[in-house]
């Protein structure tokens, strides 16, 4: 006689870790941070036709204080990177970051010292977002993959194990920006 018949009917059985994944998924607030044409495909998934509000997304937030997913939505120039570190550094963890675009992502066709290369040399992102610029739909894609990130994420000191690979795995596969020199 297996576990299931043992316990009387109404009994969940998850771990704690699975529940908070699914609350966190379940009630992500975005915070926009729109600086191109990307911009304006990120505010078409808040209108009624893509229904963003299906994924607890109902409204994206101004301050970086009542947000947990960071939407960069194009081109990052160099007098910008530090006012994006600035926002990210103010929002609470846990906190994710979307690249938006191919300008966010690699600086797409803006292959000059004006506009960093990429937005994981300021921030670290979780999803990278092609396109010039990327549908709505590919939006809302990448925020479910997002979603299943989210869910598999561990709690405590199993993050914070997680949290450091990650960091030192990205700082030997890309030099950050400072080493590189592209932010003062």
């Amino acid at each position: 006689m297996g576990i299931e018949e043992k316990l009387p009917s109404g009994v969940l059985l998850t771990s704690v870790e699975k529940l908070a994944g699914y609350m966190r998924k379940s009630s992500l607030w975005p915070a926009t941070f729109g600086l191109a044409c990307c911009a304006i495909e990120m505010m078409a998934v808040g209108t009624p036709r893509y229904d963003l509000a299906r994924f607890g997304m109902e409204v994206f937030r101004a301050s970086p204080r009542q947000a947990d997913l960071m939407i960069v939505a194009g081109r990052v120039s160099q007098k910008m990177a530090p006012v994006l570190r600035q926002i990210y550094d103010q929002m609470p963890n846990p906190k994710w970051v979307l690249s938006m675009g191919v300008c966010a992502s690699s600086g797409g066709m803006f292959n000059n010292y004006a506009i960093v290369q990429g937005v994981d040399h300021v921030v670290p992102v979780d999803i990278y977002l092609p396109g010039c610029p990327p549908r709505p739909e590919m939006l809302m894609d990448a925020i479910i993959k997002l979603h299943d990130q989210i869910s598999d994420t561990k709690l405590g000191a199993h993050r914070a194990k997680e949290v450091r690979e990650a960091e030192t795995l990205a700082l030997t596969a890309r030099p950050t920006a400072q080493m590189k020199g592209l932010l003062r």
